[in-house]
């Protein structure tokens, strides 16, 4: 959790340099949903994200350079720089996604491949509150069901879509009852210990019973992205409240010293670590380079069958050529 928080400090930082461009959505604050959910899955375990995964996409096995190049666009990023902030991806990681949702239906298209390939494994499909009220939710829930798909639909409430609160939005903000037949279950998103033993539990169930939606409570400390300053819609004070009161990793750090599981020293030391990895990852994503102009139409496709690409201007045709590396490992 420690070194989610300081990943997206850099990548806020970076964007403010002008480095990072395009959008940027940081995840402090939700720290414990990921790391939570990431210490119960198995390695035949999936998982489909909207755009807030950074964090997530080190988890799942990308290297803090690979993380912060892609960031910045530079060719060591896990999509070799094409992808940014919302697009990336790892094994058993199916991203990073720009629209609105979308994810939802393609998380239970990954339950059913688990399904149709008989792995035992199951997909934990993510969207936040914001989302909620897509129609394409409702439509992946349905077909989960009638399939009986082994599929985790997990609401991240942060309490706001963008600058729009969830008691403004939804008619009903209990996320985790709104599956119609589909049962729920509400956990404390700021706990990770609560995350953990409730994806444990989902798991579990819709491996013999069929799919789950879990709501995730939690809170987010940046703005909706960093172009959104956050506090036109909520005052400080309640952001501050939530760090003194709620904040996953100060509450975890107490929970663990008190019970004799660690020092105070011993994390100190961690900390220290952690940063020294993040600001060396930092400084090797502001000075790698770009990948070439001939890369930009590679890997469009695994199997072209549509010969040259059309460019952004009219009469732009580019060629298709493979390099068998569009993501980084």
């Amino acid at each position: 959790m420690q070194l989610i928080r300081r990943l997206e400090t850099s990548a806020g930082n970076l964007y403010k340099e002008k480095i990072v461009r395009g959008f940027c959505h940081l995840y402090s604050g939700q720290e414990a949903c990921a790391v939570g959910m990431k210490a119960a899955m198995r390695s035949q375990d999936n998982i489909i994200s909207a755009y807030r995964v950074h964090g997530w996409t080190n988890l799942m096995g990308v290297s803090l350079k690979g993380v912060l190049s892609e960031l910045t666009g530079r060719q060591s990023g896990c999509a070799r720089g094409k992808g940014g902030s919302m697009h990336m991806y790892a094994p058993n990681f199916y991203g990073g996604n720009g629209i609105v949702g979308a994810q939802v239906p393609l998380g239970a298209g990954v339950a059913l491949a688990c399904k149709y390939k008989g792995n035992n494994g199951v997909c934990l499909s993510l969207y936040g509150d914001g989302a909620s009220n897509q129609g394409q939710v409702f439509e992946a829930y349905n077909m989960a069901y009638l399939w009986n798909l082994p599929c985790i639909f997990v609401c991240e409430n942060n309490g706001y879509g963008m600058g729009t609160s969830a008691s403004r939005s939804s008619c009903n903000t209990n996320y985790y009852q709104r599956g119609d037949v589909l049962p729920g279950i509400w956990v404390d998103g700021m706990d990770v210990i609560a995350v953990k033993l409730a994806t444990d539990f989902a798991i579990d169930y819709v491996l013999k019973n069929g799919p789950l939606v879990m709501e995730v409570y939690t809170y987010r400390y940046s703005g909706h992205s960093m172009s959104d300053p956050g506090t036109s819609y909520r005052t400080r004070d309640e952001v501050q409240e939530v760090r003194q009161t709620r904040d996953p990793i100060s509450s975890f750090k107490e929970k663990i010293i008190s019970a004799g599981l660690v020092t105070a020293d011993e994390l100190k030391k961690i900390d220290a670590e952690i940063k020294k990895d993040v600001d060396e990852a930092t400084v090797a994503a502001k000075n790698d380079t770009e990948i070439g102009l001939p890369e930009l139409s590679t890997d469009v496709y695994a199997n072209n069958l549509e010969g040259d690409i059309k460019g952004s201007i009219p009469n732009l045709w580019l060629k298709h050529s493979t390099l068998n590396k569009a993501v980084n490992l």
